[in-house]
């Protein structure tokens, strides 16, 4: 049975990235890490979002055109990598996301996934400085 959520996350507070999730045990390539469940906003909402402090803790919502999801958990709070050690996997018709390690991940590390998704979009601009 899937966990929630490990009982070894913890987050720390980064100076560049703010919030940042880690793992105070080793995680095995191919643990699910997270399960989280989502809250999906309506295309109307998804545009009011970029103007609240939201903006930075969505992910697109592409089983509904144009719509978004806040996840729930620490979700939301999973940091950008163009070299993750976690890859999110949508399940939409649970409306939820599963968090889970691409390779093995140390004790102490953050746990980061790919706010692009693994996609080669050039298109899709990271709208930070990568740290």
């Amino acid at each position: 049975m899937l966990m929630t959520q490990l009982p070894h996350l913890y987050i720390v507070q980064h100076p560049q990235k703010g919030r940042s999730v880690h793992c105070a045990e080793d995680i095995p390539s191919g643990t699910d890490i997270e399960l989280c469940s989502l809250i999906i906003l309506s295309a109307k909402d998804t545009k009011v979002i970029h103007q609240t402090s939201l903006h930075d803790y969505y992910f697109d919502w592409e089983s509904e055109h144009g719509a978004s999801a806040i996840a729930l958990g620490y979700g939301s709070l999973y940091n950008h990598s163009s070299t993750p050690n976690a890859v999110v996997e949508s399940m939409p018709e649970d409306r939820e996301i599963k968090i889970v390690a691409l390779k093995d991940i140390p004790a102490g590390d953050e746990i980061t996934i790919n706010y692009q998704g693994g996609s080669k979009d050039e298109t899709y601009q990271i709208w930070f400085d990568e740290y």
